[in-house]
C-alpha cells in the first residue's frame, strides 16, 4: 500500500462516502475505507480521528467562519443578519465547490439516526459560539440566543433545499428565501376590515 500522498485526506473522503453510501455508515469500518483509498489505517488516523470525522471534520473551520462573519458584519445589521453573515458569504462560497460532498454527506446523515444526533451538536454547537459573537457586538444574552438558533434554522433549513439543488451557487438565495418566510410567519396579521 502506498504510505503517504499529498490528496490522502481527499482519496479518504471519497472512499469513505463510496462505502458509507454502498454499505452503510455503521457496516464500513476504517479498515475498508483505507483499502479502498489505496492507504493504511495508519494513515486514516492521520486524518481523522474515527470515521464519523470523515463527515463532521470541518465543523470547527466552518464555526470559525461564522463566528468571524458574525463579529464583522456592519454595525447596522439585525442581529440575524449578523448571524447569517457567513452563510450569505464565505460559507456559500466554501459549499458551491462541494456541493457533490454536501449532497452524498446529507444522505449519509439521513439514514443513520446516530450521525443525525451528532448533526445536531455541531449545530447547536455552533448556534453557541455565533450567540458570543452577537453577545460581543452588545446584543442581550437572549436577544443573542434567540438569534443564533433561528439562524442555525434558517441555514439548516436552506441548506437542505440547496442540497437537492442543480445549482451549486443557490445557497444565499435559498437563505434569504427562509428569511422571507421566517419573517412572513412572525408578520402582525393584517387587521381586518370593517364595513
Amino acid at each position: 500500500m502506498v504510505r503517504w500522498q499529498p490528496d490522502a485526506s481527499l482519496r479518504l473522503s471519497e472512499a469513505a462516502l463510496s462505502l458509507y453510501a454502498e454499505r452503510g455508515f455503521d457496516a464500513t469500518t476504517v479498515a475498508e475505507i483505507a483499502e479502498r483509498a489505496g492507504l493504511t489505517k495508519r494513515t486514516f488516523f492521520r486524518y481523522f480521528a474515527d470515521k464519523r470525522e470523515v463527515l463532521f471534520g470541518g465543523a470547527g473551520e466552518l464555526r470559525e467562519l461564522f463566528v468571524t462573519a458574525t463579529a464583522a458584519a456592519p454595525a447596522s445589521a439585525t442581529p440575524i443578519e449578523a448571524a447569517l453573515a457567513a452563510a450569505l458569504g464565505p460559507a456559500a462560497e466554501m459549499f458551491s465547490e462541494r456541493q457533490d460532498f454536501a449532497r452524498q454527506r446529507q444522505a449519509i446523515i439521513a439514514a443513520n439516526p446516530e450521525l443525525q444526533e451528532r448533526e445536531l451538536i455541531k449545530l447547536s454547537s455552533m448556534a453557541e459560539a455565533i450567540a458570543a459573537a452577537l453577545r460581543g457586538r452588545g446584543v442581550p444574552e437572549q436577544a443573542a440566543t434567540l438569534a443564533a438558533q433561528t439562524a442555525m434554522t434558517i441555514f439548516q433549513v436552506a441548506f437542505e433545499r440547496w442540497v437537492d439543488q442543480p445549482d451549486p451557487h443557490a445557497l444565499p438565495r435559498l437563505i434569504s428565501e427562509a428569511l422571507a418566510e421566517l419573517q412572513a410567519l412572525t408578520a402582525p396579521a393584517p387587521a381586518p376590515l370593517t364595513g
